[in-house]
């Protein structure tokens, strides 16, 4: 395709596009977590996604990773992991002009870097995440050291399986950009997941008559993305809206019954930042210079789940933050 010979130099929307359109065709029938990595690679964000085994958690990371051009690092927590084995240690070196201490960066020095079952290991651990995701940087033997300017960690959990897991403080919680929900695909795109790693398979046995994969899109592409999308317009009125709906979460008198019973404490001021980033995002992506409420309610779910903490009444009834969200936005007035 000439087009993916010649998009070195195409636009960066071209290219983000490309990659999206590489990324459906190996991830059948997951389109929201496709456009949701590409929300977090462009908003410059960390994801936490959570959904059952082999609903393609990991192969999702991996499609966006194997067609854009970067380093790439999987982290399997395990309770028996160390900070170290994430961060990477002083090594004690020995040459031939004296010994010295160097530092062996972890697997945490990568532009895309899953963090697979995240709560499977111990709170020291989680935590070492924490000055990645947030400073960009991490500080072993009182040394600095930054991470790359494309920076994305995705973690997954289990829903299901709690047994041997360390639940994520709130405060970490906070620090993912969105927390994205996988689920089953349609019985339709069932089927072609089926033929789809039918021909991998066979391409991989070397009967397929495979082709050279096509050139990788280049960081470039992501890096003047984010220079247009951060040239989004956003109106005043819907900078008033996505605050409206964070206050709401904690101030709930005047939105309904509901909410005041439902919610326990509500959204940190990162849930602003995060609708405004991954609003102007999605606008981006859909081919506008401005945000439209359409844009903050498509991701309002993603953005919010994570950063509620729901009252035990709420629990007990049954009510998901999913739930409570879609609460929230049948009860705060659109601009």
């Amino acid at each position: 395709m000439a087009d993916d010979q010649q998009h070195g130099g195409a636009a960066p929307r071209a290219q983000v596009d490309l990659l999206r359109q590489r990324m459906g065709e190996a991830i059948i029938g997951q389109r929201d977590v496709v456009e949701r990595l590409l929300i977090g690679v462009l908003a410059n964000g960390n994801l936490l996604v959570e959904g059952l085994p082999g609903l393609a958690k990991t192969r999702a990371i991996k499609a966006l990773a194997k067609n854009l051009d970067c380093d790439f690092s999987r982290i399997q927590f395990t309770p028996d992991l160390l900070p170290s084995d994430v961060t990477g240690t002083e090594v004690y070196h020995q040459g031939s002009e004296g010994a010295e201490f160097r530092f062996e960066p972890g697997p945490i020095f990568a532009n895309i870097v899953l963090a697979d079952e995240i709560n499977r290991a111990p709170a020291k651990v989680q935590a070492a995440l924490l000055e990645a995701m947030e400073e960009r940087q991490v500080t072993v033997a009182g040394t600095t050291h930054r991470m790359p300017p494309l920076f994305m960690v995705m973690a997954t959990q289990n829903p299901v399986e709690q047994e041997g897991t360390y639940p994520l403080p709130e405060a970490q919680m906070d620090r993912f950009l969105m927390h994205v929900l996988i689920d089953y695909p349609p019985v339709e795109d069932e089927v072609e997941v089926i033929r789809l790693v039918r021909g991998e398979e066979i391409a991989a046995q070397g009967r397929g008559g495979a082709t050279a994969p096509p050139a990788p899109i280049p960081q470039q592409a992501i890096f003047e993305a984010r220079v247009e999308i951060g040239q989004i317009h956003v109106a005043p009125a819907m900078e008033r809206y996505m605050a409206d709906l964070v206050n709401a979460t904690r101030h709930r008198e005047g939105y309904g019954d509901d909410l005041k019973r439902w919610i326990e404490i509500g959204a940190s001021p990162r849930a602003s930042l995060a609708l405004d980033k991954c609003g102007r995002t999605h606008a981006w992506l859909q081919g506008r210079d401005y945000v439209d409420p359409e844009d903050v309610r498509a991701i309002a779910a993603d953005v919010l789940r994570h950063r509620l903490t729901l009252s035990y009444e709420s629990q007990g009834e049954g009510i998901s933050a999913d739930d409570v969200v879609a609460e929230l936005l049948a009860q705060v007035a659109l601009p």
